[in-house]
């Protein structure tokens, strides 16, 4: 599978654990696909709710594209996510009874479409991010002794 990763949501994986992971597609416009390819879409505050057993994405911002016409998109409208009907019905399950939140992690091209990956995660707690953070200085230590002494 050709994957070309456009862009990652490294805040959620800061601020969620992340229990469970699924593809979805993107229902867009024709200058929205033509930003994505140029990489203008951000993440960073987003999120996935299911309304009337469909899924949907909001506060993602796809930049306005720049050789695009009158006819251009709004850059944050809400886009629907395209899942099939038995995953909607699992995550939307999990999401009422366990408290779940749907957060999109990545959107990358598979064959030219756009898709994006949204996870499962529950939010973490501070002294969890800190415990996170020592064992990535931690794990980055002895990668760096490792190096010098060989």
């Amino acid at each position: 599978m050709d994957k070309k990763v456009i862009v990652t949501n490294r805040k959620a994986f800061h601020d969620f654990t992340i229990f469970d992971k699924y593809e979805a597609g993107i229902v867009l416009t024709g200058t929205e696909i033509k930003s994505i390819r140029q990489g203008s879409i951000q993440l960073k505050d987003s999120f996935c709710k299911i309304d009337n057993e469909e899924a949907f994405l909001y506060s993602c911002h796809i930049s306005k594209y720049d050789k695009g016409s009158i006819h251009n998109h709004e850059p944050e409208r809400v886009r629907k996510l395209l899942l099939t009907k038995r995953e909607i019905l699992k995550i939307s399950d999990k999401v009422k009874q366990e408290h779940y939140t749907i957060v999109p992690l990545e959107v990358y091209l598979v064959k030219g479409l756009a898709k994006v990956q949204i996870g499962l995660a529950k939010g973490k707690k501070l002294y969890d991010k800190r415990e996170d953070l020592a064992k990535k200085d931690q794990k980055r230590e002895m990668d760096r002794m490792s190096k010098i002494r060989y």
